[in-house]
């Protein structure tokens, strides 16, 4: 299977990366790349396709988006490691496609990786997507969110966000995934100085290794 192409799209309208990602997913053929696109946002919340707009409590100002994906409201920010993933599960498995569950699990264990390598623990809580803080002050603290879209075909896109270095507040004017008085947390918080760009290359290169994980293997 080859391996992704990384997209660097930088800093971008939210709006326009959406566009851009239903339309690539629109035109894929069988032969389409695979891609990851990394790329920030302005403040922006989201909301998921099943997403209470009460969850909203003060917008503040900053603009609030629906879209297609799974999931409630989010929020992204500069500060942030956003990574898109515009994936054809039908090609991560030799006797069947990758079950979206799967797809999520390994993104899910992509980031418990990344967060590792920091040394910091994440884990996942029972249906509540994400990853959470596993221990200390901050246990159970969100640091990254996940919502996915999956067409009928197989394809994918929209992905995960992990708090790096951004301001927190905007997320306490909302309530985060739908949970009242859910505490969100970063990677500066935890004392980490690790920079959004170092961030970028861990996490895509786990999240590579998640899809290799579920390749055929080699003949």
């Amino acid at each position: 299977m080859p391996t992704p192409l990384i997209i660097q799209r930088g800093h971008e309208d939210y709006n326009t990366t959406l566009q851009a990602m239903r339309a690539y997913t629109d035109s894929r053929t069988a032969d389409s790349a695979d891609q990851l696109w990394l790329v920030t946002h302005d403040p922006v919340y989201t909301l998921g396709l099943g997403a209470d707009p009460s969850h909203v409590l003060d917008a503040h100002g900053i603009a609030v988006v629906q879209t297609d994906r799974g999931g409630e409201v989010t929020y992204h920010a500069p500060g942030q490691v956003i990574v898109y993933l515009l994936i054809d599960l039908r090609r991560q498995r030799s006797d069947r496609r990758l079950l979206a569950r799967e797809f999520v699990h390994g993104i899910e264990q992509a980031v418990i990786d990344t967060l590792a390598a920091y040394n910091l623990h994440g884990q996942r809580q029972t249906g509540a997507p994400g990853i959470y803080l596993a221990d200390g002050p901050f246990e159970g603290a969100k640091i990254a969110a996940l919502g996915l879209k999956v067409r009928v075909n197989g394809c994918t896109y929209h992905g995960v966000s992990l708090n790096v270095a951004m301001d927190l507040t905007p997320f306490s004017w909302i309530n985060p995934c739908g949970y009242a008085g859910l505490q969100t947390i970063d990677m500066r918080s935890l004392g980490s100085d690790a920079t959004v760009e170092q961030l970028q290359v861990t996490l895509t290169g786990q999240l590579i290794q998640q899809l290799k994980g579920h390749a055929p293997a080699a003949a």
